[in-house]
């Protein structure tokens, strides 16, 4: 690991999703989207270290991770539930081939928005966020991670969908070929795609047949 940190805070964003705030540690960098290995500096702990986004910008003067814990793993996402401000946190540099490229449409399922939050919040700080899209399924309405926010950045240009519940304000529908040709008019934009890897292989091959150029589709490789 390259830096070492101290956790600041913590808060629950959903009932499985929690912010961390961290010191910014002296010389880490990242492009928004772009992720950092995490682990805690722990004797049973420091070689656990997982993959995670910051959802800070630069302008921030501490570091935010947003993270989902899965408490049926018994892994490092439900320790890092339990630990305490205080802890000392290890992390790598950054790394990631999810980088903004211009405007277009992000899509997204659960905890796969995490890796757009900094670049939305970069965009939206600076006023270029222009007329991009959002297209976001989450199970239920107890699952969106800031809604609020994103509702406020897209409008009417924000989309959201629950495959698990019905509720008003949200559709429930499944993100699939037949979506995607309803929801988008322009398939020669850019498309940012991020979610379970199934999600993203579902999406990823319903743009290509609907004429998307595969230059212009960002997903984590």
């Amino acid at each position: 690991m390259d830096y070492s940190t101290t956790l600041l805070m913590t808060g629950f964003v959903t009932h499985d999703v929690k912010r961390y705030i961290v010191e910014w540690p002296e010389g880490l960098e990242y492009a928004p989207g772009q992720g950092v290995e995490l682990a805690v500096d722990e004797p049973d702990w420091r070689e656990e270290g997982r993959p995670f986004t910051p959802t800070a910008i630069k302008d921030d003067r501490v570091l935010e991770f947003t993270i989902k814990s899965y408490p049926d793993h018994q892994g490092m996402t439900q320790h890092l539930r339990d630990i305490k401000p205080g802890s000392r946190l290890l992390l790598s540099g950054s790394f990631g081939t999810i980088r903004y490229k211009g405007p277009g449409v992000f899509i997204a399922a659960g905890a796969g928005i995490t890796p757009f939050l900094a670049i939305l919040r970069d965009l939206a700080a600076r006023g270029e966020l222009g007329r991009s899209q959002l297209l976001f399924s989450n199970k239920t309405p107890a699952d969106v991670i800031c809604e609020r926010e994103l509702r406020h950045y897209f409008g009417e240009h924000g989309w959201f969908t629950c495959t698990q519940e019905s509720a008003p304000g949200y559709a429930d529908q499944r993100i699939d070929k037949a979506l995607l040709q309803t929801r988008i008019s322009d398939f020669g934009q850019n498309f940012y795609v991020c979610g379970p890897p199934g999600f993203t292989e579902t999406v990823n091959q319903a743009l290509s047949e609907l004429g998307a150029d595969p230059d212009a589709v960002v997903f984590e490789q």
